[in-house]
């Protein structure tokens, strides 16, 4: 019985690793989708996102049939109830990608992002693709190196948000209202989705030690 109760677990995991490289998948296709604008691409990411979806409803079923019929206790239960909280902030970052895409697909033929701020958003995009990848290498090792990194990233994020604000705020600022509204909405996608990296890690870290950590990830 125990036996069948650790590979439930064991399937547990292996489904977050599965829904994480999905969600890098979707971020690596919307950024490029939002970048060139490609709008078949755009409609590939907004189609894909059911899949994680999916995923996400399969693995909190199982999650509670376990706690429901297994009764666990300690860090059996650390690692179910963390589950559940990391496919959340999963699927959370499957949607941005998705949001991502659909800004190129609403505005295609045109970029985005104007010309003086392209260059901000693909460090946006370099960064939240590390992050993603990042994640999925921390679910299958536990190591909480990549943790801090991901923590690192995101304070780079938050950074290139600001900026964009300030950007936008500023006196020679002359983009149309459509425009501004896009980019910070892009802006807010993008360091949505860095946010929920770093709530992964958090939780990650508090499989790992049994502590909550937050000001280590801050």
């Amino acid at each position: 019985m125990r036996k069948v109760f650790q590979d439930e677990l064991a399937q547990v995991g292996e489904e977050l690793i599965e829904i994480s490289r999905l969600v890098t998948g979707a971020i690596e296709k919307a950024t490029e989708s939002f970048e060139v604008a490609d709008v078949d691409l755009a409609q590939d990411v907004i189609a894909a996102d059911a899949r994680i979806d999916f995923l996400q409803n399969s693995l909190d079923e199982r999650a509670i049939d376990i706690l429901a019929l297994q009764g666990p206790v300690a860090s059996d239960l650390r690692m179910i109830v963390g589950s559940l909280r990391m496919s959340a902030s999963l699927e959370r970052m499957g949607d941005l990608a998705r949001h991502v895409a659909q800004l190129a697909r609403l505005r295609y033929p045109n970029n985005v992002i104007p010309a003086a701020l392209q260059e901000t958003f693909k460090e946006f995009a370099r960064l939240d693709i590390e992050i993603s990848k990042k994640v999925t290498e921390l679910l299958e090792t536990r190591d909480l190196n990549v943790a801090r990194e991901i923590a690192k990233d995101n304070m780079a994020v938050d950074e290139l948000h600001l900026s964009v604000f300030k950007a936008i705020a500023a006196d020679d600022w002359n983009e149309s209202a459509t425009t501004t509204v896009d980019v910070a909405l892009a802006s807010r996608y993008f360091e949505r989705f860095a946010d929920h990296g770093v709530s992964v890690a958090r939780k990650v870290s508090y499989l790992v030690n049994g502590e909550w950590q937050s000001d280590e990830f801050a």
